[in-house]
């Protein structure tokens, strides 16, 4: 039987590196109490475990992303919510050291999400998961203090090694989305400029828009988002304006048309 007995400022125990001394319960050895405070120290760095919380509209895209969780030893999920409101309860309640989140989250989706954790923790890592074209908002969630975007479609390597990459503090972006930027930065078009007009759009009217793509009428907008219809209305007006179309028959056209080439959960 392995035992430990105190001893001064040296610790007698059954394993020998050392000193060896004959008694009768068995070997007793003397090890520096320093070393057994470094072993002590060095286990804890080893199972240190990051806990995630998991924000997303549709709970089946939250047990998705925990599963795959679940399979690295140094994550661990800390809660599964839908929607602002909870998203904010659980940081309060659970402090975890990441936020996985969608951008469809009901009243002011991810993005108003986002800005509320920057402006109450802007220390906390969010990472945004999610199937929303990554050339039109990747650098915009960027800029309103996210630390990373990743595409749900991406493969499960890609999602943990993005989450580990932004616990690290660093930034993470897909490969063809960090070159886009390194070009703007070089002197180039903005990735969203270069991509299509709709960069024009404010964040709101770029969430309007394609929830007019998705065939959702104004008052079913207004209730989504918190606003009234003749907010919604106001927001239709301004991209008509600002994408060139005249009609509304003319924007839904266009926004069908984009959201069958970029599908979003």
């Amino acid at each position: 039987m392995l035992r430990v007995f105190p001893s001064g400022d040296r610790v007698l125990t059954g394993v020998e590196t050392g000193n060896i001394g004959i008694s009768g319960i068995g070997i007793v050895i003397a090890i520096p109490r320093s070393a057994i405070r470094v072993e002590i120290v060095m286990m804890a760095i080893e199972t240190d475990i990051k806990r995630v919380l998991l924000v997303d509209a549709h709970p089946i895209l939250r047990d998705g992303v925990a599963l795959i969780i679940r399979d690295d030893p140094r994550l661990e999920v800390s809660g599964r919510v839908g929607n602002e409101n909870e998203a904010i309860e659980a940081i309060e309640q659970d402090r975890p050291d990441i936020v996985v989140a969608g951008l469809m989250l009901g009243e002011g989706g991810g993005m108003e999400l986002l800005r509320k954790l920057h402006e109450r923790w802007p220390e906390l890592p969010v990472l945004i998961l999610s199937m929303h074209d990554e050339v039109l908002h990747a650098e915009r969630v960027l800029r309103t203090g996210a630390r990373g975007y990743v595409m749900k479609q991406e493969p499960t390597q890609t999602v943990l090694a993005a989450i580990h990459k932004v616990l690290r503090g660093e930034i993470y972006l897909s490969e063809s989305m960090a070159s886009r930027l390194l070009v703007k930065l070089a002197g180039g078009r903005s990735p969203e400029d270069s991509a299509n007009s709709l960069g024009r759009l404010s964040d709101r009217e770029l969430q309007v828009f394609e929830m007019i793509g998705r065939g959702e009428p104004p008052r079913d907008i207004a209730r989504h988002l918190g606003l009234s219809v003749k907010t919604v209305d106001a927001h239709r007006e301004r991209i008509k304006e600002k994408l060139g179309v005249k009609s509304g028959n003319e924007l839904m056209r266009y926004a069908v048309s984009y959201q069958m080439n970029n599908p979003i959960a």
